[in-house]
């Protein structure tokens, strides 16, 4: 029988790219995490959240949304999810998907009809602004993946705004169409049975609606254009951001034991205001913000010690804590700190009240793939290089020795870390079966205690 939420005590993040192909195409699908859900019920997990399947141009490899509602045949099929779904809860293990709120793939039908003319009724969907007088972009917001956060279109003459890449306009919530689209989406996967949604960038959902310039950084990096230039005290965390985060987490209340769980991240830019709206997330009593703390924390006990219990300090009411070490965005925790250390937080992690979330391959030590050049697939990083991408933390799951490391029986998308031989499910010695073997007796342990 599966646990309500307030009673889990591990989620087990999967990158669906990287986990397990069974079509013999690289890359990871599917019907490989149904196939290794035995796995996850014999290392103690209640609950997966598998990051974005759904359709898409993949510009950014699924958090460019073309259909929110179906599933990219990279992946499989709606009867193959439902198959994982029911699979799944057989076991006990509830299911998490993301949920990406703030921009589209340009390429989803919604787009396509809002930029084909500047009365379609599918205009107001998106961020539009005319040019200054000089041309020019309407302001100085930065894109996270690097340049100006706006593309001219040319054949309306007004720009879009893009917080990510320019294949992933911005979605304007002030529109309540918008927001009705998206509390409809919510519904159509609850309906079908998933628990829970991961809320992917919400910070961007409300904006400066007279379209400020962001202040600039007044201790700027190298790079006084970069992203890190600017204070962002403008382009996210708008006068609505409150209203708009409690109406999405609303819909939760339609259900029984449905919950979202907020990607957030410490802002010491911002200060106060992001420690007002983490409050405020964790205020509703189906809402929750990760603790990602451990992303820049420096290793040194006190520190560890003051940002846990402030995180838990912030978890008001029934907010259930999601613990983090990292995740598809973040360099891998054995790379960050290295394998002691790395274990040593894993242990701690494992033992945190509420739910402690495990990237995929962290229970075996897997480290940041060693990538040339020539195998980054990221889009995203500014300097798109083997130093940078995200593709580090992406690389296959190593369930074995063999050259493919049981992922695949094909050259997988990215490639295999080198030291599959010694770090690997199967490993029956060393730091890898360590590892493991912690994680399996603390997330069984975290099964039969009280949790909050």
């Amino acid at each position: 029988m599966t646990k309500r939420w307030r009673d889990i005590g591990s989620l087990y993040q999967i990158y669906p790219r990287s986990f397990q192909d069974t079509t013999g195409d690289g890359v990871g699908d599917l019907n490989g995490i149904t196939g290794r859900l035995d796995y996850l019920s014999c290392l103690g997990i209640e609950a997966v959240w598998i990051s974005p399947f759904f359709t898409s141009p993949m510009t950014d490899f699924g958090y460019d949304v073309a259909n929110y509602r179906d599933v990219d045949p990279t992946f499989g099929t709606l009867d193959d999810f439902r198959r994982l779904l029911s699979e799944a809860h057989a076991r006990g293990i509830k299911v998490m998907i993301d949920l990406v709120p703030c921009h589209t793939s340009d390429q989803h039908p919604w787009f396509v009809e809002a930029r084909s003319s500047r009365d379609n009724p599918k205009r107001e969907y998106y961020v539009w602004k005319d040019p200054q007088e000089d041309g020019s972009e309407p302001n100085n917001w930065r894109s996270q993946s690097g340049g100006r956060a706006w593309m001219l279109d040319e054949t309306t003459g007004q720009y879009y705004l893009h917080s990510f890449l320019y294949t992933q306009p911005d979605l304007n919530w002030d529109n309540p169409a918008v927001r009705r689209e998206m509390t409809d989406i919510v519904r159509f996967w609850f309906d079908m049975g998933v628990d829970g949604m991961r809320v992917d960038a919400i910070w961007g959902i409300s904006k400066d609606p007279n379209f400020g310039d962001d202040t600039r950084n007044p201790n700027p990096p190298h790079d006084t254009e970069s992203y890190g230039a600017f204070i962002h005290d403008h382009c996210k965390y708008g006068p609505h951001f409150t209203q708009y985060l409690r109406e999405l987490a609303s819909v939760c209340d339609e259900y029984s034991d449905r919950h979202l769980v907020f990607e957030f991240y410490p802002d010491a830019q911002l200060g106060d205001i992001y420690e007002q709206y983490r409050e405020v997330i964790h205020a509703h009593p189906r809402g929750s913000a990760f603790f990602m703390e451990h992303r820049h924390m420096s290793w040194h006990a006190e520190h560890t010690r003051s940002a846990i219990l402030d995180y838990l300090h912030r978890s008001v009411g029934e907010a259930i804590p999601f613990f983090c070490l990292g995740n598809h965005d973040q360099p891998r925790v054995v790379s960050r700190l290295d394998y002691e250390r790395a274990r040593a937080l894993n242990f701690l992690n494992l033992l945190m009240p509420g739910i402690s979330v495990v990237y995929y391959g962290d229970e075996i030590g897997m480290e940041n793939g060693v990538l040339a050049a020539t195998q980054i697939r990221d889009n995203f990083s500014p300097a798109n290089s083997p130093v940078d991408s995200r593709d580090l933390e992406r690389t296959p799951m190593q369930w074995n020795s063999s050259s493919f490391a049981g992922f695949s029986t094909a050259e997988p998308w990215l490639p295999v870390h080198e030291n599959r031989s010694t770090v690997n499910v199967a490993s029956e010695t060393g730091d890898s079966r360590s590892m493991l073997a912690m994680h399996q007796n603390l997330l069984k342990l975290r099964q039969s205690m009280p949790l909050l």
